[in-house]
């Protein structure tokens, strides 16, 4: 859920919201890439940190821990407002990496195929046999699936005669 900047601003320290001033729209998109990196460093310690700072504090409800101050912490909702801000900016800031990542990219590959057809284009043509006289070119191959080895009638005769000569022996006639 995002956080109105009024809100931003009660739970930040000074510079805590110059650095999540810059990861909102306009003054994103006109940070040149080292400083946005930079500045993608810098919130993710001040996140990491919140969120250290949250731990110890629920630890120290819960009387794991002993307090830090002068008496032990009552509560850190302030601490998880502060997490949820630290980590909406982060969000707008991986984006916009992510974005100019991509852009990069798509401008890295465009430059790339300008590149390859300029080789294409300037490669000597493939060379052509100059007659148009074709060789032996393609030759028929056999079917072998139906061939046949002996004649159907001839089948018929040799099994019919095996039938005879078994009745024969049995001592049937037939």
């Amino acid at each position: 859920m995002t956080t109105a900047r009024k809100e931003e601003d009660q739970y930040l320290s000074a510079d805590e919201r110059e650095l999540v001033a810059g990861s909102h729209h306009p003054a994103l998109g006109d940070l040149p890439d080292d400083e946005l990196k930079k500045l993608v460093k810098l919130v993710r310690e001040r996140r990491d940190r919140a969120a250290d700072i949250a731990r110890r504090q629920r630890r120290e409800m819960r009387g794991k821990a002993r307090p830090q101050g002068a008496k032990a912490a009552s509560g850190d909702a302030g601490t998880r407002i502060k997490i949820s801000i630290l980590s909406q900016a982060m969000k707008r800031l991986n984006s916009e990496a992510s974005r100019r990542n991509k852009k990069a990219a798509r401008a890295e590959l465009a430059g790339n195929m300008r590149k390859a057809l300029e080789m294409k284009k300037a490669a000597a043509a493939a060379k052509r046999p100059a007659s148009q006289t074709a060789s032996k070119g393609m030759k028929k191959n056999p079917n072998r699936k139906n061939e046949q080895l002996s004649d159907p009638r001839e089948v018929g005769r040799v099994s019919q005669q095996i039938k005879k000569a078994q009745a024969k022996r049995d001592g049937k006639k037939g």
